[in-house]
């Protein structure tokens, strides 16, 4: 870790990523099939293996290949809101003027589709066991919002939420539910793949997930009908005419055949990916032990995360005073403490990156007054305080503030990770 001469850490000759594309040569193989049989567009072979092999493998009827799982996601939400108050007008969407229950402890793409179909996102709070949706705090919401009927969930880091009490609470309100598996896939819970178990279910391809296509994502369902809805509205929603028909409002969402090429690739490897990615996470739940910290938890009963990201949490008693503001941190080193800032920055020295875990949605300048709701307390009104007795009011925000992720890459060595384990170590000295 320390060069003794020059009295310096000595960072990494390459950077330790946190997450980045793992190749295999496959991938580059498809790519030039499509290229020679000149299928550059958005139909061909590759898109017609992705979405066969994906739906056999998560366990779903239909899957339809898309530009991005943000795409798969809006047009998700476009179809909740039509099967429940029936079809837009012209440049409106299909929630205009309606409330959503959605995750609040994810990535914006989850939400936003929400407000481009000009509906309002309800965020509920997170719960501790998972880091994922608050089953009671969504309960509290239906009492408070009855005439809510459609849910956005994610799966954090690639650990599975509290399925069947959600699903459960879905149906006892008859509402529906988009699943976001776009950081999952490959994780199941009860021995079920996540992106099965929404209405409509979403995974991503992006650069960093545990497969990729460098780009894209999929639409998820077991109704043939949906599908094609989907995949009608990805192509501009054109009608079947001899020329350029258009009665509804449409996108272009399709996939290339080339990302798809790289999908295909990358499809053999997900559960070899997962085992490198289970193995970075064991080591530092390993390396870490008489810290005062925890790793990202998940209920071992019933579920197998993908272990996409490892992440961690420092005790409450541990945590030195640390500030953010919009967009910079601020912390005052103490013995035998430290935070989030210290530990990123201290990883940074070294050529690593880290990062802090999702800032929640309901504290967002953008959804800032949207309503929040936590399973004790006023929720919004609660917001900046934390801890109440033993328990977080605003359990998001304290996972936030108390949280971060790690390099979690699964082509750094177990020398790498056990460099960035002394670094994070010599934190609390």
């Amino acid at each position: 870790m320390f060069d003794k001469q020059k009295n310096q850490i000595v960072p990494f000759e390459n950077k330790v990523w946190l997450s980045s594309p793992t190749m295999h040569g496959d991938e580059l193989k498809y790519m030039t099939e499509a290229f020679e049989t000149n299928w550059m567009s958005t139909v061909g072979a590759n898109i017609d293996s992705v979405e066969k092999e994906l739906a056999e493998k998560i366990g779903v009827k239909y899957a339809v290949a898309l530009a991005t799982g943000t795409a798969s996601l809006h047009l998700a939400v476009r179809l909740a809101g039509e099967r429940l108050y029936g079809m837009a007008k012209p440049y409106e969407g299909t929630l205009k003027g309606r409330r959503v229950f959605c995750s609040d402890m994810t990535f914006d793409a989850t939400v936003n589709p929400v407000a481009y179909e000009d509906g309002e996102a309800v965020f509920i709070d997170t719960e501790y066991d998972t880091w994922n949706m608050d089953p009671e705090a969504l309960e509290k919401a239906f009492r408070i919002y009855p005439d809510v009927r459609l849910i956005v969930i994610a799966h954090l880091y690639g650990t599975p939420g509290k399925t069947d009490e959600i699903k459960a609470i879905a149906k006892k309100h008859g509402a529906l539910i988009v699943e976001d598996a776009a950081e999952s896939l490959g994780a199941t819970y009860k021995g079920r793949e996540t992106g099965s178990f929404g209405d409509y279910n979403c995974i991503s391809f992006n650069g960093n997930k545990i497969i990729t296509g460098s780009a894209g994502g999929m639409f998820l369902t077991d109704s043939k009908e949906d599908a094609e809805k989907i995949r009608k509205w990805s192509t501009q929603a054109r009608e079947a005419a001899p020329w350029y028909q258009h009665e509804e409002i449409g996108y272009n969402y399709r996939m290339s055949n080339v990302i798809a090429g790289v999908v295909r690739g990358q499809i053999p490897y997900l559960e070899e990916h997962i085992a490198q990615k289970r193995a970075i996470y064991e080591r530092y739940e390993e390396g870490l032990k008489g810290l005062p910290v925890s790793m990202n938890p998940w209920d071992r009963e019933n579920s197998v995360p993908n272990f996409w990201l490892s992440c961690l949490i420092i005790d409450k008693d541990a945590m030195c005073r640390q500030v953010r503001g919009e967009k910079e941190p601020l912390f005052v080193p103490e013995h035998g403490k430290s935070c989030p800032t210290e530990i990123l920055n201290a990883i940074a020295s070294i050529n690593a990156e880290g990062r802090p875990i999702w800032k929640p949605m309901h504290m967002q300048p953008i959804y800032r007054e949207n309503p929040f709701i936590t399973k004790s307390g006023n929720g919004r009104a609660l917001s900046n305080a934390y801890i109440t007795g033993k328990e977080a009011c605003d359990v998001g925000a304290d996972i936030f503030e108390r949280g971060l992720c790690l390099p979690s890459d699964n082509k750094m060595t177990p020398e790498q990770q056990e460099r960035v384990i002394e670094v994070i170590r010599s934190c609390f000295e």
